[in-house]
């Protein structure tokens, strides 16, 4: 079954997402033949208070992502009857649009009792949906309320939905939900009393002592338009790579004594593309996902980047023929282009390979895609590949972090 669903197979995915729901004798074996393929989607959890729209808005961020190209996984929990255990299983009515694309997979779960705004088993279908290559799972909870927060364990980014006229619902949520929530939705903007929401967010922010340097941005939708989604989608990868990022960084202080030492770690593989577009589909089929695209106008270069493992890879496109990357392209044709390493004192380092004659590409350390600061060695004092040496970004060099 898990060959099968490695192939994408549609109707194997459905029968063993029913194998996980019904909690089978064969379940517990075969989510943990797929937990070997976990952690290769982008988990983006979707929850808020009855009403909000969040289905509507997932409705819209599945569309923007079928757009891009990108196949899709959906996990809709609806609340179960107290008194039949049933349930209507809406969200199905919702995103009928989708029946006849097989890029979408949307399985709506009954909570069956379960509290904290999650169904029972919903984590292992997000197992089984990234076994079968789904390169972004949307987890919309049931509407919830101030202390159910399970969402934040099963999702890479949290959105929390709000939206005008919630009044002093607004405050009472603030205790648990709000504090989990990376991003912040107000849903319906079109109505009166959006800025009010938006103000009262930005107010109870500013109560609660933020470690994490990611202030949750608030994010204005009007999700039966889909006015707004694609800056919601944009804000969804820059906080999935921040987070990422924030990860490595905890892993390196962790390890570089033992691993890695003066704080050396291999940062990404810069491949130079004629198109990004074009070139990405195959990196995609391998289930890793671009989180992040950025032009850099000073280096006349398109980048993206697909977080893999503690690395990343680094899809360069050039803008101009006549840039870095353009007469690379025209003289080697696409390929690897740069090793880059990280190092935790750029500057200390940029300094010890001058004075030690180590042949540098320009004459000073640069800003590039991300705010990470940057400088090149020649190929000819690495033995024959260009090394680029990254340093943490501008703002957090600044700032003394």
């Amino acid at each position: 079954m898990v060959a099968r669903l490695r192939t994408g197979d549609i109707r194997t995915l459905a029968r063993a997402v029913s194998l996980v729901e019904d909690s089978t004798a064969d379940a517990e074996a075969l989510v943990d033949a797929c937990s070997e393929f976990a952690g290769r989607s982008l988990r983006v959890g979707v929850t808020g208070p009855p009403g909000a729209g969040k289905s509507t808005l997932v409705d819209q961020l599945v569309k923007a992502l079928r757009h891009e190209g990108q196949s899709v996984g959906v996990v809709a929990v609806d609340p179960s009857s107290p008194y039949t255990g049933g349930a209507l299983l809406g969200d199905r009515i919702r995103m009928q649009g989708f029946a006849k694309d097989d890029g979408v997979f949307i399985r709506s779960m009954a909570s069956r009792g379960a509290m904290g705004g999650l169904a029972r088993g919903a984590a292992d279908v997000c197992t089984i949906m990234e076994a079968a290559g789904r390169q972004a799972i949307l987890v919309e909870t049931v509407g919830v309320g101030q202390d159910e927060v399970d969402v934040i364990g099963l999702a890479d980014v949290t959105v929390l939905v709000l939206m005008p006229g919630m009044g002093d619902e607004v405050q009472s949520l603030k205790a648990g939900v709000m504090e989990i929530a990376d991003i912040f939705v107000v849903n319906k903007s079109d109505r009166g009393g959006a800025d009010l929401v938006e103000q009262e967010i930005v107010a109870m922010q500013g109560l609660v002592a933020n470690r994490s340097g990611w202030m949750p941005p608030v994010v204005r939708t009007v999700a039966t338009t889909g006015e707004g989604v694609p800056e919601l989608l944009a804000v969804v990868r820059q906080c999935a790579l921040d987070k990422g990022e924030r990860r490595v960084r905890v892993d390196r202080a962790t390890v570089q004594n033992v691993l890695a030492p003066n704080g050396l770690l291999l940062d990404h593989l810069g491949i130079a593309v004629k198109s990004i577009a074009a070139a990405r589909g195959f990196y995609e089929a391998l289930g890793l996902v671009v989180t992040h695209e950025e032009t850099v106008q000073h280096e006349q270069v398109k980048t993206a980047m697909l977080p893999l493992g503690e690395s990343r890879i680094e899809l360069l496109e050039a803008t101009e023929q006549d840039s870095t990357i353009g007469r690379f392209l025209a003289k080697r044709g696409e390929g690897l282009h740069h090793i880059a390493v990280h190092v935790e004192e750029i500057d200390a380092m940029f300094a010890q390979l001058m004075k030690q004659g180590v042949k540098l590409v320009g004459d000073s350390i640069k800003v590039g895609a991300g705010g990470h600061r940057y400088f090149f060695v020649h190929p000819a004092s690495t033995g024959g590949v260009l090394v680029e040496i990254v340093g943490d970004a501008a703002a957090s060099h600044e700032s003394g972090e």
